[in-house]
């Protein structure tokens, strides 16, 4: 593989870069820059900016309105908006269930869902995980039983990300309990707002509130908003989960924080001098970015591969290993380059700009935000989108044949 960029590539990653830098707030850059989980508000602003100029969804086919750009180019796209401190978009809708539902949804559901997803008018969270019920997502005990022209849901769902704030979820419910686990599964769309459904916080070991246990009490949920076939949502699924252990991978993300912490080494002292300039730590940060180098390069290769290519599960799994666990990484390794800011805790409040409301304690610079939120909250990172463990077992059984 030629890992050297045609010029028009080139070209087109300074053209983004521009755009980008153009485009995006003052204000919305700067909290995005501090690492904290973005506000809704500043998600649905630019998305709707991203919108406007057909840029809410580049990978999304072209008829529902998505790019022709190349692999290689979507990528690097993601890469310019993380670069730029442009918020996290709604990821549960644009890269797991948009995808579904253009794929796999009738013509209705695509002209209900899309354009509002693509406008950020509505937002969505994912309903897969159970309490006994994660990676081992056959297991799951949610059912939806047909009554008339509605399933009745009863259940429940945990680890559910941005629940508090999704005005839908898309979710695998058992609708055949006699079946064979992968057989008995559907796809289902439900209005968070519907009678019986009930969402309870989980605050996590930062003090931050992302996740959340959802409950069904004899949910109502029209028969139309079956994605697919009844019985089908297992295969629904893997389609989606490949992508989201592709997007685990999460290496524009970990791009950005590698800049950050260089930023941080390069401000942060150390026996008189900079961090950066002590020859251990240069090291080691120069072996995150040989094993971020490495990863990028195999992101393209699975962004190239054919949705039937037989290694395409192993190859997203392999991503999501090596991903999650450099994204802890690199978090631990800011913390240490901060020293004693390192302690900082800086309030993760919705809806407030950090670091002109806020002050941090103990007293830090602005470089120091966030940090110790991130390096708490990245524990999760290879629990979340199929834990590690799992993912080891997936490629031991596919690629080495154990």
């Amino acid at each position: 593989m030629n890992f050297d960029l045609e010029p028009a590539d080139v070209a087109f990653r300074a053209e983004m870069r521009a755009l980008i830098r153009d485009l995006l707030p003052a204000d919305i850059a700067r909290r995005g820059r501090q690492g904290f989980h973005a506000t809704h508000d500043d998600v649905q602003t630019w998305m709707r900016l991203l919108n406007a100029r057909g840029l809410a969804a580049v990978h999304w086919p072209t008829e529902y309105g998505g790019t022709d750009w190349s692999p290689l180019r979507k990528h690097l796209f993601q890469i310019e908006l993380r670069a730029a401190g442009a918020p996290v978009p709604d990821q549960a809708a644009l890269e797991l269930v948009g995808p579904v539902i253009c794929t796999f949804g009738n013509a209705a559901q695509k002209a209900q869902y899309l354009p509002a997803i693509l406008n950020a008018d509505t937002f969505w969270c994912q309903g897969f995980s159970e309490p006994n019920s994660g990676s081992d997502l056959a297991s799951l005990k949610t059912s939806a039983m047909r009554d008339g022209d509605h399933y009745v849901v009863n259940g429940q769902k945990t680890w559910t990300s941005e629940a508090h704030k999704a005005d839908m979820m898309f979710a695998l419910v058992r609708t055949d309990s006699e079946a064979r686990p992968q057989a008995g599964i559907s796809f289902m769309l439900i209005d968070m707002k519907s009678p019986g459904v009930s969402v309870r916080p989980i605050y996590t070991i930062n003090e931050g509130l992302s996740v959340n246990e959802v409950f069904f009490d004899n949910v109502r949920v029209p028969a139309e908003n079956l994605v697919g076939e009844e019985n089908r949502g297992w295969g629904y699924a893997k389609f989606l989960l490949t992508n989201e252990r592709t997007m685990s991978a999460e290496t524009p993300h970990t791009a950005f924080d590698l800049s950050m912490v260089q930023e941080i080494a390069a401000a942060e002292p150390k026996d008189g001098r900079p961090v950066i300039e002590d020859p251990l730590f240069a090291a080691r940060l120069a072996r995150f970015e040989i094993d971020l180098i490495a990863l990028e390069a195999t992101v393209v290769r699975v962004l190239h591969m054919g949705e039937d290519d037989p290694g395409l599960n192993a190859a997203a799994s392999v991503l999501k290993v090596r991903g999650s666990e450099l994204r802890q990484r690199i978090a631990d390794l800011a913390v240490e380059a901060l020293g004693d800011h390192g302690l900082a805790v800086f309030p993760d409040v919705e809806g407030q700009d950090n670091m002109d409301v806020l002050a941090p304690v103990p007293p830090a610079p602005g470089h120091a935000a966030g940090w110790l939120s991130r390096a708490m909250f990245r524990r999760a990172t290879t629990i979340y989108g199929g834990a590690n463990e799992i993912q080891r077992t997936i490629i031991a059984k596919s690629v080495l044949g154990l």
